[in-house]
């Protein structure tokens, strides 16, 4: 495992942290996690130099943050430091924000929380925050030792970012989505520039999605694979999503939101490895050259977060919008078997065609995708397929 500086602090980081939020579940249950096998996983990481584990109070109905409490209980508290944050976008007083506080340190069964952040900010968020006076409430538990260092992270365009940044001198990190898709300021993401914009100001840059919610990693197109195949050294989709991100001196950790055992020894090898500018010239080309080629097939840009469910009508967001991902994906001839699996495993009332367009989906997502309007799309996407002839 490598690790670098985490920012102003006098603490070295693994490059790789363990993101919470997509462990293995049970019977397609996001509430229900398959608790020996996430227990597994999380442990292998520690064990092999993974000092770093992302959750939150939202991620799996709550479960999250239990499951890495019963990690720590088996003597793990001290070898890895904890991130949790608070769900600001659900607060409306400030009572709530020491109800919820009080809750998550129950469920870690810890006393104390190295990296405290403020979930999801954007500009409408960054303003509840100060109609809140959070800030406040934070550093005072601070103060009490229950909190060790103050953070956020974030989904909206450079120009929010920056103000975030800037409009408070007690931060010590923050968290942005970004990897070689998202390199240019957007409403999901501050890109390279809010990148080393957070690094200049001594900030530690926690990044998430670096394989872009999973979507990087799966085989790609032949017109893609043509591409990476230029390259002298042959690695999977993950491996060149991940080495990209850790090309970058001002990364201090990439999250992986790991789903499976594989994924965790695949990943702690790739970290073992990396260095900042480990690419070659030729390979950041190459990089980019297939960036473009999938911005031009219009990758939806879900990362499977889940934040859009329940669905008042109980449309299955998130499968949906996966089936389309994969259907932009698909090789010729391949989208008639995707199309028919679509129909076979997602049940009639959860298709898009029960969505009556109220757009509490558009509210919770941190994309900030027109959802509606890709569910409508979808009744197109994943039409059914004539019967066989």
């Amino acid at each position: 495992m490598k690790y670098r500086k985490f920012g102003r602090l006098d603490w070295m980081v693994s490059i790789l942290g363990f993101g919470a939020m997509r462990l293995p579940v049970v019977g397609g249950d996001m509430r229900q996690i398959d608790e020996p096998e996430a227990m597994r996983m999380i442990k292998y990481a520690i064990d092999h130099g993974v000092n770093y584990i992302d959750t939150a109070y939202m991620y799996h109905g709550g479960n999250s943050e239990v499951l890495i409490g019963k990690v720590l209980r088996e003597g793990y508290h001290g070898k890895v430091r904890v991130a949790t944050k608070m769900p600001i976008g659900m607060v409306r007083s400030r009572e709530e924000l020491d109800t919820i506080f009080e809750e998550q340190m129950r469920r870690l069964q810890i006393d104390y929380i190295d990296f405290y952040l403020m979930h999801g900010l954007d500009k409408d968020r960054w303003r509840k925050i100060h109609d809140l006076n959070v800030l406040d409430w934070a550093e005072r538990k601070v103060d009490e030792g229950r909190i060790g260092y103050l953070g956020f992270s974030f989904h909206d365009e450079f120009e929010v970012f920056k103000e975030i940044v800037d409009g408070y001198s007690g931060w010590t990190f923050c968290q942005i989505q970004y990897n070689y898709l998202d390199t240019e300021s957007s409403r999901r993401s501050p890109g390279t520039k809010g990148l080393k914009y957070a690094a200049s100001r001594g900030l530690a840059v926690v990044v998430m999605e670096p394989i872009r919610g999973g979507l990087l990693a799966i085989p790609p197109p032949p017109e893609v694979k043509a591409v990476f195949d230029e390259a002298g050294v042959k690695r999977t989709p993950a491996q060149w999503a991940l080495l990209w991100v850790w090309n970058n001196p001002e990364v201090s950790v990439a999250l992986s939101g790991m789903s499976t055992f594989e994924q965790v020894v695949d990943n702690i090898a790739t970290a073992s490895i990396a260095e900042p500018g480990i690419l070659s010239e030729e390979e950041l080309r190459i990089i980019e050259k297939v960036r473009g080629m999938y911005l031009r097939y219009g990758f939806i840009g879900c990362t499977g977060c889940h934040y859009c469910i329940p669905c008042p009508r109980g449309v299955d967001i998130p499968s949906i919008l996966r089936y389309m991902n994969r259907i932009l994906m698909a090789e010729s001839g391949e989208e008639r078997r995707i199309v028919e699996e679509y129909y076979r495993e997602i049940p009639e009332d959860r298709r898009g065609d029960r969505c009556v367009r109220c757009g509490e989906c558009e509210k919770k997502c941190p994309q900030k995708l027109p959802i509606r309007e890709l569910i409508r799309r979808s009744s197109f996407t994943l039409r059914p397929p004539p019967p066989h002839t």
